[in-house]
């Protein structure tokens, strides 16, 4: 069975429904109260994704966190995703560690090599295929940094290393915060495998039956390579609840259907249909408490899932709704 949390993409965009647009400031903060809720309302754990330059309004996912480990004492505070790609990956263990001890052991990252051309650039990346021998070559590096207690290293991509010590010393093992984040492709599923790292999902409109092959092809390389403990699986889900159904069906039409358009119009279509209803059929899930949970669990049974993320805060949808599903969904998973 899963352990079930929250994931926001904060992305910026008006109600379908009035217009209203909150000013960037409003939004933010609002994700800091969203993520406070996830804590009082029994969920395991936060987490906000890292975009750059758009309507996607976050581009520094550990800062947030840092602000909501001050204001909770329990959940698991993630980013999902880190584009390490782009990051110095000496600093941002250096950054991981003190989050980790500024949370008391709570902090986890899932790192992502990103898929924008625009914003390797804008971070230094001359060529874009660069970007995958930069997210493999720091990805081994931020492992080492943060499991061993001196680090002498030289690679292709940035200066060598010779005796560094990260301080602080996280509280947590490497392996317990980190995840990989991939998609279709198997050279992320094969790389978390290879390193013994758990394999993160990506939030796209595909359905979940989509994701079965590389997900065992992932449990199988691990297991091929002695990684037994920590081998895990998450994947997010779209989500709204309502007291009943129909409602639920009615009322998110606008806000998923705005949030479909925006998304798609920055990473284009999958090869599935994407019309709201068929939405419902896989990726995202609208219904009474009943119908959702119901549904979550034939999606954790259909990819053997360790961990679910749900996105709630998409579209534009305003504050009461988003408390009201969030409360409803809880109370539907039995989690206080």
């Amino acid at each position: 069975m899963s352990t079930y949390e929250i994931l926001s993409l904060i992305d910026h965009l008006p109600d379908p429904e009035t217009g209203h647009l909150p000013s960037q400031r409003e939004r933010i903060q609002s994700v800091v109260h969203h993520a406070v809720a996830t804590e009082t309302l029994g969920f395991a754990g936060f987490n906000v994704g890292e975009h750059h330059f758009g309507r996607y309004i976050m581009p520094a996912p550990e800062l947030l966190l840092s602000s909501v480990a001050a204001r909770t004492s329990r959940i698991r505070l993630g980013t999902s995703v880190s584009l390490l790609a782009n990051l110095d990956p000496v600093r941002f263990a250096e950054q991981l560690a003190v989050l980790d001890v500024l949370s008391d052991g709570r902090i986890e990252v899932t790192f992502a090599r990103g898929a924008s051309e625009t914003t390797a650039r804008a971070f230094g990346t001359e060529s874009f295929e660069e970007l995958r021998p930069k997210f493999d070559e720091s990805l081994r590096l931020v492992l080492r940094l943060l499991e061993e207690e001196s680090v002498s290293w030289s690679g292709e991509h940035r200066t060598p290393l010779v005796d560094v010590r990260l301080e602080p010393r996280p509280l947590q093992q490497a392996r317990e915060m980190i995840w990989v984040g991939g998609g279709l492709s198997t050279i992320s599923a094969d790389l978390a495998a290879d390193l013994g790292l758990r394999f993160m999902l990506p939030s796209l409109f595909r359905w979940p039956e989509d994701y079965r092959d590389i997900v065992a092809r992932y449990r199988r390389r691990a297991s091929a390579n002695g990684f037994t403990d920590g081998i895990e699986v998450g994947f997010p889900t779209y989500i709204h609840v309502a007291p009943s159904s129909q409602l639920a069906r009615r009322r998110w039409r606008p806000y998923l259907e705005s949030y479909r358009d925006f998304a798609m119009s920055l990473r284009g279509s999958f090869g599935r249909p994407v019309d709201y209803d068929s939405l419902l059929e896989g990726p995202a899930i609208a219904g009474s408490p009943a119908e959702v949970v119901e549904r979550i669990g034939e999606i954790d049974q259909t990819l053997g899932l360790d961990r679910q993320l749900f996105l709630l805060d998409i579209g534009g949808l305003p504050e009461p709704l988003l408390r009201e599903s969030m409360e409803l969904l809880a109370n539907g998973l039995e989690l206080a």
